[in-house]
């Protein structure tokens, strides 16, 4: 099956409150990746290795259910973990390409199947620089590693080597990976405010408010996540233009400074206009 890619933010990131009850198909959380076949029982990341991502899922072999990249030891593993956890198909998750420098997700997502995470929501002996998860539980920990066999191939780059052990495990995959439905989107988590966006002018602008930003696109939706310094998901803000959500973001004082709020603007400009030409959006560092 031809893979197509999926403007929803990565896989292998996270269901929050990005996830939404109106969207109705796997991969349910926001993330840029190519899906090829949803009932497939064999995931890859490729890490730190952006252009690896699009090259494995051209021409993919039999049991490729989704590839994309991970790039950051927390929010990003987060999200593998949602995905994985809404597709009871996938039984394989495999880490190829190379390494983030510093963050070292695929070490510290091997760090996670061996040691889960501890009650201080720490994966215990993660060589990266902060592998926290603040917003996954330890039940979602413990079905995740139930489910999924990590394979390890950190490093490995080759196209082929990459497919060639997709087609190997394939044969091994237990029947019930092999063929099954992902199941609903999981309910957002119950602390997240959800916010709809409107476009009304602010009248008063406080500038106290710490975090930062993730933008994503979902269909014809821009979608706006709201994180803490400790990469805790704070609210999620929604809306149809980029206008109505920056406004937004002013009036209830969640940008802290100027300089903030210029940033988010012009992203959220991007955003906007990839959303109406149909383009991927890759959001660009601060």
């Amino acid at each position: 099956m031809p893979s197509r890619m999926e403007d929803f933010g990565f896989f292998l990131s996270r269901t929050f409150a990005t996830t939404r009850a109106r969207r109705r198909t796997w991969p349910y959380v926001p993330g840029t990746y190519f899906v090829t076949d949803p009932r497939a029982p064999i995931a890859v990341t490729t890490l730190g290795s952006v252009e690896l991502a699009e090259a494995v899922s051209r021409h993919p072999p039999a049991g490729l259910c989704i590839v994309g990249k991970v790039e950051t030891e927390n929010i990003g593993i987060e999200k593998i973990i949602k995905n994985i956890l809404s597709n009871p198909a996938i039984r394989f998750l495999v880490c190829a390409g190379n390494e983030p420098p510093r963050h070292l997700t695929g070490a510290t997502m091997l760090a996670l199947f061996e040691n889960g995470m501890d009650e201080n929501q720490r994966i215990p002996g993660a060589p990266g620089m902060r592998p926290i998860l603040r917003n996954t539980s330890a039940a979602e920990v413990h079905a995740f590693r139930q489910q999924v066999q990590p394979i390890d191939m950190i490093g490995c780059t080759d196209v082929a080597a990459i497919h060639a052990r997709v087609r190997k495990l394939v044969q091994s995959a237990a029947p019930a990976g092999v063929g099954g439905r992902p199941g609903d989107a999981p309910q957002a988590h119950p602390a997240v405010e959800r916010v709809f966006a409107t476009g009304t002018d602010p009248r008063h602008i406080k500038l106290d408010k710490a975090g930062y930003f993730v933008i994503h696109i979902d269909g014809d939706t821009l979608l706006v996540e709201h994180y803490d310094y400790q990469d805790s998901l704070i609210r999620v803000i929604e809306g149809r233009d980029a206008r109505s959500i920056y406004l937004t973001l002013i009036r209830n004082g969640w940008v802290s400074t100027f300089d903030h709020a210029a940033y988010v603007g012009k992203e959220l400009a991007r955003a906007q206009r990839s959303m109406e030409q149909g383009i991927p959006f890759i959001q660009d560092g601060a």
